[in-house]
């Protein structure tokens, strides 16, 4: 069997808005840490959202998204990954499609605010 040499099967290169980050500082982070930063984003793109401005919105949660895949990549040994996925899923859909699981902001932001006092 001969394997054809299509884009599609080459290694995606990422270029990620937090290099420091992907280079291994988030994965020494406890996911409290990492839900949390992961919060200030989905804070900031819910706050762009409700003033109107959906390029800042989108921004914000463009890096939002990024850190979630961040915290997926390095949590994928823990118990959690089906939850922290569909996280991931919930929030693309919410930001950028047509918002099926009918997510309210105020909640998403929950999900994420509650880390704040398991890192108390």
């Amino acid at each position: 069997m001969q394997i054809i040499d299509h884009p599609t099967n080459r290694e995606k290169k990422v270029e990620y808005q937090h290099k420091d980050l992907a280079a291994g500082r988030w994965a020494q982070m406890s996911l409290a840490e990492q839900m949390l930063n992961i919060g200030s984003e989905v804070s900031r793109a819910n706050r762009w959202r409700c003033k109107g401005n959906e390029e800042q919105c989108h921004r914000a949660a463009d890096r939002a998204l990024e850190l979630m895949s961040l915290t997926i990549d390095a949590n994928t040994s823990r118990p959690g990954l089906k939850e922290l996925c569909r996280l991931y899923e919930v929030m693309a859909d919410y930001y950028y499609g047509d918002n099926v699981y009918q997510t309210d902001p105020q909640k998403l932001q929950h999900d994420f605010d509650i880390f704040y006092y398991a890192k108390k």
